[in-house]
């Protein structure tokens, strides 16, 4: 149980993030109660705080601080105070619209240079000699190297220029232009990469017709996946391919779809038949496990497990109508397209879960939903009968799924709004306290 001296920092912090518009009473009672009553985690409690009050949880200090000399291959969250040594914009081409991305070289006072990438220039512009604390920003293998990119969660803040001093005769390596070759496992994909190379086997495949302005064209997709997860691809020629076969893809590209990673190849692109020892298609078909942060930062993830804790319930949670033609939520009958119409009952789950680093929508359909709460929707619809109320279900709800601990598995999408998983299975999960406590350690030791 935490003291009001150790609670202190976090009320101090909260505050700050939410610009002095909660008293800092109320800020210190709520954590009080996420950590103490509910149990939630020290991250969690301060997210969902933020977030009840209409503020930013991105905007809450986190990250891993490093020199860019402690940088690795495949960090998901890293801090990092640096001067911009170099900088230049181009233009690449995403699921067929320009973006323009930047960018360049980064050097601290140690002589250490990475190269680094913006995607988002309304996140971060980075302006040469120009000294940066840039939080949230993850890295990626670049020949061998780590490189530094920005995301779409990156806050950057503009520092003094006497707060870093690069040593004089650093050499500065050049950026920009064409992505080079780069070998990538299936969890670093993110959409944008280019010239990509990449090992799967082929779980599933299958052809159709497409119309191009050259006309009718064979295309050919299906699953793809190696020991760090699966992708859905896209080969817009005939490479014979063969489903359970394994097969490197030189040359591709990856187009996201609602942030969820797709790799695409066509003429340009080459398949070789690598020899040697693959998991089986049995292997890859198993759960694939990954943080909420890591699926923040690249974008969002095809078919993955991830574990949170269930911090609040969303409106539209326990018995629901739809329209029988359209199947969207409908309001005392009346569907927004068609207007009076015989609705349909149902049961969902909308929640919002949190692991400390990172959150998303989770949203279950009935099955999963039932399946949960052990509430079936004969029983949900008697209850709001005898009841009168058909609001009750959601109060059930509540009571069983707020500060839950719970394990999903689905597809996590991400928009405007941020991450959104379509739910496929779903259970309450048992903390393992011992592995929480030996990896915030490790992070500590970090820091």
């Amino acid at each position: 149980m935490m003291n009001k001296e150790e609670l202190a920092p976090h009320v101090k912090e909260i505050s700050r993030v939410l610009e002095g518009k909660v008293k800092e009473q109320d800020i210190e009672r709520d954590l009080d109660n996420y950590l103490n009553v509910y149990r939630m985690s020290v991250e969690a409690s301060r997210r969902h705080i933020v977030r009840k009050y209409g503020g930013d949880p991105n905007a809450l200090a986190k990250g891993s601080n490093k020199t860019l000399a402690q940088l690795g291959l495949n960090e998901g969250s890293v801090d990092i105070l640096a001067r911009v040594m170099s900088s230049t914009t181009r233009e690449i081409t995403v699921s067929g619209t320009p973006k323009t991305i930047q960018s360049g070289v980064l050097a601290d006072e140690a002589g250490t240079t990475v190269k680094f990438t913006v995607w988002d220039l309304t996140k971060a512009d980075l302006k040469p000699d120009t000294n940066y604390l840039i939080r949230y920003a993850y890295t990626r293998e670049w020949n061998g190297q780590p490189e530094v990119h920005l995301g779409n969660r990156v806050v950057v803040e503009e520092r003094p220029q006497e707060e870093i001093t690069v040593p004089e005769g650093v050499s500065v390596p050049p950026a920009g232009g064409r992505s080079a070759p780069q070998t990538v496992k299936v969890s670093g994909l993110s959409d944008g990469m280019n010239n990509i190379t990449l090992t799967g086997r082929i779980l599933s495949l299958k052809s159709r017709e497409v119309d191009t302005p050259s006309g009718k064209k064979t295309m050919f997709s299906g699953i793809m996946a190696d020991e760090t997860g699966r992708v859905e691809f896209t080969a817009w020629e005939d490479f014979k391919l063969r489903e359970d076969e394994v097969i490197t893809v030189s040359n591709g590209y990856v187009k996201g779809w609602k942030g969820i990673p797709r790799i695409s190849f066509g003429e340009k692109a080459d398949i070789a038949r690598p020899n040697g020892e693959f998991p089986s298609a049995e292997e890859l078909s198993k759960e694939v496990r990954r943080s909420i942060e890591s699926i923040e930062q690249a974008g969002g993830a095809f078919d993955v497990v991830t574990t949170g804790t269930i911090v609040d319930i969303k409106k539209g949670t326990g018995l629901i109508f739809r329209c029988p033609e359209c199947n969207r939520v409908v309001l005392k009958g009346v569907c927004q397209i068609h207007g009076k119409v015989q609705q349909v009952p149902d049961l969902r789950i909308r929640v919002i879960v949190d692991d400390g680093f990172a959150a998303m929508t989770a949203v279950m359909k009935r099955e999963v939903s039932e399946a949960l709460t052990g509430v079936t929707l004969k029983e949900a619809l008697d209850e709001a009968r005898e009841t009168m109320d058909t609001e009750a279900i959601s109060q059930r709800f509540e009571e069983r799924l707020l500060a839950k601990p719970i394990e999903l598995r689905g597809t996590v999408m991400s928009d405007d709004y941020g991450l959104s998983m379509t739910v496929t299975e779903a259970k309450f999960a048992t903390p393992d306290v011992r592995s929480e406590a030996e990896a915030l350690l490790s992070k500590i030791e970090v820091i």
